[in-house]
């Protein structure tokens, strides 16, 4: 299907397909879950189809695995300069899990775990429910954009935490970080004998820079970061479950042999050999989906200046997210709330993005151009009944 032919989904073929994204929430445009709602790769769905025809249903075989770490070594050294040896490389089922993991077996017990924020949702929750307590560090706006605080990152750090969790490129602001933001950020950890999660999902969407893998910075990044990565982001598959940790510490990697087999067992076959696919054969329908969200990108800031002009806004550099400031709409905690009931477009609500966040919402932009152009026109029509902006 080409691009032209993503213009023509509607809201109702969307609803029928099922994914929570868009039956959550009826008769709502759905722009919180991050997916995309574009048809996949046809290798992957080729890939899918070979196994539905398959009779590989039980345990995956060691080989498969050994296949998914060779792909992901391989595109990464393809894309990114950085080529973990396969042996680094232990499928999962996804990103959270294996922040668990770290959680769980790297990290000391007492130890707190660091947030710059917003951040996406998740770090703000799942480290609590592993007894984990959060420092919120709030990141900085100036005139060039969002920046980290490191002060605070390193004043969290000497009040007991032991963990920053790093999202690059950052959901969800859309931030891709410079090489001296990242250094710069090492230079902290390493002062205070921290560890990092590094989580690189969103690594293939990236409009303007260039990404740059936290670990492979440095001997020192390498020495004292776990990266979490997918395909699942960029190809638009996450219900498949497969996701990828990569250690770039020895030590890391024989505690994980010690520790995480149960933990790996979870990522799932189709998930698997969907990623093998993926790494190895999807990168022309990457470019042309990456084509598409750019000029989705520039069309939402658009259409904000058209319908929602107060609405302020860094049109993001990489994934399909976009942090939009409606706090002047004055509804706080509840603003994307205001916007479901009101426009009938569900967003996420900033304030689940951490302190400082209340009154942004963010939006996927990962939609079909005409559904884009209508969830933007409800917010704005929606706003100017509520109060004339």
């Amino acid at each position: 299907m080409s691009t032209a032919e993503w213009d023509k989904l509607t809201e109702e073929q969307l609803r029928v397909n099922g994914s929570l994204k868009w039956t959550a929430h009826e008769h709502a445009i759905g722009a919180w879950v991050a997916e995309m709602d574009y048809p996949i790769a046809p290798p992957i769905r080729q890939a899918l189809r070979d196994y539905a025809e398959s009779e590989l249903f039980g345990y995956p075989p060691p080989a498969l695995d050994a296949q998914l770490a060779a792909a992901t070594s391989d595109y990464y050294g393809r894309h990114f300069g950085w080529s973990p040896e396969p042996e680094c490389v232990a499928p999962i089922a996804d990103v959270l899990a294996g922040l668990g993991a770290v959680l769980d077996i790297f990290l000391d017990p007492q130890a707190a775990v660091v947030v710059p924020t917003p951040a996406y949702m998740p770090f703000l929750t799942y480290p609590a429910l592993k007894n984990r307590r959060i420092i919120q560090v709030p990141m900085l706006r100036d005139g060039s954009g969002w920046q980290m605080n490191l002060p605070g990152i390193r004043e969290a750090l000497r009040n007991g935490g032991g963990l920053v969790l790093l999202c690059n490129p950052h959901n969800p602001i859309g931030k891709v970080y410079t090489r001296q933001e990242l250094q710069s950020l090492s230079e902290v950890v390493e002062e205070q004998g921290a560890r990092v999660f590094s989580d690189e999902i969103h690594s293939s969407l990236i409009f303007e820079g260039t990404h740059r893998l936290y670990a492979s910075l440095s001997l020192e990044t390498a020495a004292h970061t776990i990266t979490a990565t997918s395909a699942t982001k960029a190809f638009n598959m996450p219900g498949l479950k497969c996701a990828q940790l990569v250690f770039s510490a020895p030590a890391d990697l024989d505690l994980w042999r010690d520790k995480g087999f149960f933990i790996g067992h979870g990522a799932s076959t189709p998930g698997k050999l969907a990623t093998i696919a993926a790494y190895t054969s999807g990168d022309p329908w990457r470019r042309q989906v990456l084509g598409y969200l750019r000029d989705n990108r520039d069309l939402l800031a658009g259409l904000l200046d058209e319908h929602l002009s107060w609405v302020t806004w860094l049109p993001p550099e990489g994934t399909y997210l976009g942090w939009l400031d409606a706090s002047a709409l004055g509804h706080g905690e509840r603003t994307a709330e205001f916007f479901l009931n009101q426009a009938r477009v569900a967003l996420v609500e900033g304030a689940q993005c951490g302190e400082g966040s209340a009154g942004f919402v963010r939006m996927n932009f990962a939609l079909p151009r005409p559904i884009l152009v209508e969830a933007v026109k409800r917010m704005g029509q929606a706003a100017s009944k509520a109060g004339g902006l």
